[in-house]
């Protein structure tokens, strides 16, 4: 008699549909490269969010100055040391465009500073938008490329790696004027490849008819410091910040991107960052088991 599959108890948020996979266990293989973005748990303390990663076997979490500021710097250190889990990145620095640069450039130094004592690689780079009443896009982008200049030397000191990210073009005004993969390149080659990566963001790249070949060139030049997934559903909410969901619930290959970070040599964690206001409603511990569900079924 052929036996019959189990119907899964899971389901998966937000969608509330039963789940297609079981949910992997700690010490799972599958999930030795899952990383957390604090962002997907964004209401949670990290307290609870490294609580979480630790009941669902997760080895790493990317973490957040806000949620690190709110525990204490000297506390969040403590406990990312005694959890021993991985950082795989801290968000985030950036926002050089504006006119007033030694602010700018004072606050990426204090965001390196606490980037190092946390153990993370590197410093997620979002590069900032236009000034308010501001049109000269070029200018923006001199602006924002002297300032990470200035602040590569300081990086190098403390051991920590500039990721510049670049956003969807819609974002371009208020958030980052980088747009493409290649634009990010183009800044980072002026510098050390282990000063000045890139991040590579399914999220922010997938729609990119280059996107392919500029992973080759990434992996090629050593670039490639942080890869992040999430899925472009549709409809877009009015706020498009939080149009992002969970891998399997919209438009990206998000396995394809991955196969070419991996041909193009980057091996490092496989970092899940959603910003969507369902998920943030739900429970931490069922955002997690989504993740990993979704990372074995739509990722490896």
């Amino acid at each position: 008699m052929t036996a019959l599959t189990p119907v899964p108890t899971a389901v998966d948020v937000p969608t509330g549909r039963p789940a297609t996979v079981a949910t992997p266990e700690p010490g799972d293989p599958r999930l030795e490269r899952l990383a957390l973005n604090q962002a997907t748990v964004r209401p949670s303390t990290l307290i609870q969010a490294v609580d979480g990663c630790l009941r669902a076997g997760l080895p790493a979490i990317g973490l957040w100055r806000e949620h690190v500021a709110d525990l204490g710097l000297d506390r969040a250190v403590d406990l990312i040391h005694r959890s021993g889990l991985r950082v795989s990145s801290y968000c985030r620095g950036g926002f050089l465009t504006g006119h007033d640069r030694a602010k700018a450039l004072d606050d990426n130094r204090r965001a390196l500073d606490e980037a190092a004592a946390l153990g993370a690689p590197a410093l997620v780079m979002v590069l900032g938008g236009l000034p308010e009443d501001d049109r000269d896009l070029p200018g923006a982008r001199s602006r924002a490329a002297d300032a990470i200049g200035e602040l590569v030397p300081y990086a190098a000191e403390r051991g920590v790696r500039l990721a510049l990210e670049p956003l969807h073009p819609m974002f371009c005004a208020d958030r980052a004027v980088l747009s493409t993969l290649g634009q990010a390149l183009d800044l980072a080659q002026d510098f050390p490849a282990e000063t000045v990566g890139v991040t590579v963001d399914t999220y922010h790249v997938w729609w990119d008819p280059q996107v392919q070949a500029q992973i080759a060139r990434a992996g090629h030049d050593g670039r490639i410091a942080l890869f992040q997934v999430c899925d472009w559903v549709l409809p877009l909410p009015s706020d498009a910040l939080l149009g992002r969901g969970m891998v399997g619930d919209g438009h990206i290959d998000v396995r394809s991107l991955l196969e070419t970070v991996t041909a193009a040599g980057h091996t490092g964690d496989i970092e899940v960052e959603i910003f969507n206001a369902d998920i943030w409603a739900a429970d931490v511990d069922d955002v997690i088991a989504t993740m990993a569900r979704r990372h074995v079924e739509h990722v490896l």
